[in-house]
C-alpha cells in the first residue's frame, strides 16, 4: 500500500477477533470503535490501544465484556482500507483492558491494550539445546512452532560465518523463545520484529539487517510551499551516539590475547548520508576473549553497527495530505530541510493514530551522516 495513492477518501477500521483463529467482530463493536493507535518500531514488539464506546446496554456491556470477548491473549487483526485498498496494520494479543464508567451519557469507555504476536513467544521459559547448528537455523528451529499464527519465517544467514563446533561448545537455550531469539539477533548485529500481512493472520518474521537498501518510499516534504507533506520537521545530531568498540580474543592453545581490527558495518547497515560521523567514544566489550574467534568478530560487527546512527529525526503526517502510508522500517526520503538534512532516511518507528475521519502518523528516522548520497532524492 506504501506504493499506491490514498487520495482523499474515507478510511475504514476492520477488526478480526479470536483465540488463534480471528474472525470479523459483530458489526456493533466495530462501530462502537472510537480511537485507534498502532506503534512500530524498528527492533522492538509492535503494540496497540483500542478505545470503545461503552454503551450501558450494548453488545460489549451486557454479553461480550462478561463472556470473555476482550480478555487476555485474545488476537486481534486490524486492518484498515483507504479508497479501497487495505493494508494489515497490526495482529496481535490483548494484554489488558481497562473500564472507564462515567455519570455522563456517552462517556463510558472500554480500553484495551496489546502487543503483537511475538509475546506468544515470551511466555513460556524452555531449556533446549542446538548442537551443531548456526544461530540462523536455531532462529528457524523455533519459529516452525508458531506456524498455527500464520507466521512465515524470513531469517538471513550471519553476515560472520560461524561454523558449530559441538567438540568446543553446544548451545543452549534457558529462556523464552523471544528472548534467545532476540540475544542471536543482537549478538550479530540483526533485528527481529513480526511484520503483519499481506492478508488478515499472516505475519512475516523477520531476522536479519535492518532494511536499508532498495526501493524509498515517498518522499516526505517540508517547507515546499504548496508540495509539502509534513508541516514539520526536527532533526537533532548527537555526537555521542556513536561507539568505537574494542575487543580482544584469546587464543586457548597460547594464551595469547589479540585485538580484533575494526570491521566495516557497512554489509548490516549500509550509509545513507554522504558524511561519515566519528565516534567520539570507544568502549572495551567484555568476554569475547574466550569466545570462539568468528562469534568474537560477529559481536564487535554487532556493536559497532548498532551505535551508528546519530542523527535522529521526528515528525508527524496526515495520511490524506501526504498521499501514502508511510511504512516502518524501510527507506523513505526527506526534501526541503536543507542541504545538511536531505536525504535518505531509515524511518525507525511510525505510530498510526486513528480516529473518526482522521489518519496521522506520528514518525522517527535515523541515519549515520550529515547530507545525501546522492543529488536526487525519489518524489
Amino acid at each position: 500500500m506504501a506504493e499506491l495513492p490514498v487520495g482523499r477518501g474515507p478510511v475504514h477500521i476492520t477488526l478480526h477477533m479470536g483465540p488463534q483463529l480471528a474472525r470479523p467482530v459483530p458489526a456493533e463493536v466495530a462501530e462502537a470503535l472510537l480511537s485507534a493507535q498502532i506503534t512500530a518500531t524498528a527492533g522492538e514488539r509492535s503494540g496497540f490501544q483500542l478505545a470503545f464506546d461503552l454503551t450501558k446496554n450494548g453488545l460489549i456491556s451486557r454479553t461480550l465484556l462478561p463472556q470473555g470477548f476482550f480478555d487476555p491473549k485474545t488476537r486481534l487483526i486490524i486492518t484498515v482500507t483507504v479508497r479501497g485498498t487495505p493494508e494489515v496494520l497490526f495482529d496481535g494479543l490483548i494484554v489488558r483492558q481497562e473500564v472507564g464508567a462515567s455519570n455522563q451519557p456517552g462517556h463510558s469507555t472500554l480500553t484495551v491494550t496489546g502487543e503483537d504476536l511475538s509475546l506468544a513467544m515470551d511466555l513460556q521459559e524452555r531449556t533446549d539445546k542446538y548442537p551443531n547448528l548456526p544461530p540462523s537455523q536455531r532462529v528457524l528451529n523455533i519459529l516452525r512452532r508458531y506456524s498455527g499464527y500464520g507466521i512465515r519465517p524470513d531469517v538471513y544467514a550471519e553476515k560472520v560465518s560461524q561454523p558449530p563446533r559441538e567438540n568446543l561448545r553446544v548451545h543452549y537455550q534457558t529462556s523464552t523463545d523471544l528472548q534467545y531469539i532476540n540475544e542471536l539477533a543482537k549478538a550479530n548485529g540483526y533485528v527481529f520484529y513480526l511484520e503483519p500481512g499481506p492478508n488478515p493472520g499472516q505475519s512475516s518474521a523477520r531476522w536479519g539487517p535492518e532494511v536499508r537498501v532498495g526501493i524509498r518510499q515517498h518522499a516526505l516534504n517540508v517547507n515546499m510551499d504548496a508540495n509539502s507533506t509534513v508541516d514539520q520537521l526536527t532533526f537533532a545530531y548527537d555526537g555521542t551516539a556513536r561507539e568505537e568498540p574494542q575487543a580482544r580474543w584469546q587464543d586457548p592453545s597460547t594464551r595469547q590475547s589479540t585485538p580484533l581490527p575494526q570491521p566495516s558495518i557497512s554489509p548490516l547497515r549500509p550509509p545513507l548520508g554522504r558524511r561519515p560521523t566519528p565516534a567520539l567514544k570507544q568502549r572495551r566489550l567484555s568476554g569475547t576473549a574466550k569466545f570462539q574467534p568468528e562469534q568474537a568478530e560477529a559481536e564487535l560487527l554487532a556493536r559497532a553497527a548498532t551505535s551508528a546512527d546519530v542523527i535522529s529525526g521526528s515528525g508527524s503526517l496526515d495520511v490524506n495530505r501526504h498521499g501514502y502510508l508511510l511504512q516502518p522500517r524501510q527507506l523513505v526520503g526527506v526534501r526541503g530541510s536543507g542541504r545538511a538534512y536531505d536525504g535518505d532516511y531509515f524511518v525507525k518507528s511510525v505510530t498510526h493514530v486513528l480516529r473518526p475521519g482522521s489518519f496521522q502518523q506520528n514518525f522517527t528516522l535515523s541515519r549515520e551522516g550529515l547530507e545525501a548520497r546522492s543529488a536526487y532524492v525519489r518524489p
